[in-house]
């Protein structure tokens, strides 16, 4: 098992339910299903597009309580769609770390472990949806298509999620420790 350090940039909430767009606060109390408060807040949730192997509504395990995005990550997404830069709340993230250029490479199972004894685990990549693209856009008036090209640009680069493996409080300028899952030995 791999371990790697990172730094907590923002910590993020999307509570505001007209829209995904995050905010930034100073800590959150993670608990079992995310951030109370959070639009993603919840231990089970319904499926959707994202599931198909189930009708849609259905109750199903949420493993979207938290998204994760990295500073490398949303610089390269900017540099390939021509912006100055793309922000985490505009992707409705809740934290950005930096330190961990390919955090979305990371395999499903692996752990990110916060100062407070909170720890993530990862359930896989975030597949990128013109709805951010959408918001990117209004940002960029000057650029033609930025909803469509940021499907492309955000392709292994959007992010994860993650559920609440352990609850605690994450920080701003925390130094999180990612366990990497090495899937010919994996956790459990």
């Amino acid at each position: 098992m791999e371990k790697v350090l990172a730094k907590v940039n923002a910590v993020l909430i999307a509570d505001d339910p007209k829209t995904f767009v995050t905010r930034r606060i100073a800590e959150a109390n993670l608990e079992f299903g995310g951030i109370r408060g959070d639009r993603h807040f919840g231990i089970i949730s319904k499926a959707d597009s994202r599931q198909p192997m189930y009708p849609r509504g259905t109750e199903i395990l949420n493993r979207r309580q938290i998204t994760i995005v990295t500073v490398e990550e949303l610089d390269r997404i900017a540099e390939e769609l021509g912006v100055e830069s793309i922000l985490p709340e505009w992707l409705g993230a809740n934290v950005l770390v930096k330190g961990f250029p390919e955090l979305t490479k990371l395999t499903m199972g692996s752990r990110i472990l916060f100062p407070s004894g909170a720890g993530l685990i990862c359930m896989g990549e975030n597949q990128p949806c013109t709805l951010p693209g959408d918001e990117i856009q209004k940002h960029y008036e000057d650029h033609e298509k930025l909803s469509f090209r940021f499907v492309r640009a955000g392709y292994k680069r959007r992010g994860i999620v993650c559920a609440v493996e352990r609850p605690g409080i994450i920080h701003e300028n925390d130094e999180v420790q990612v366990l990497v899952n090495d899937l010919k030995n994996p956790m459990q």
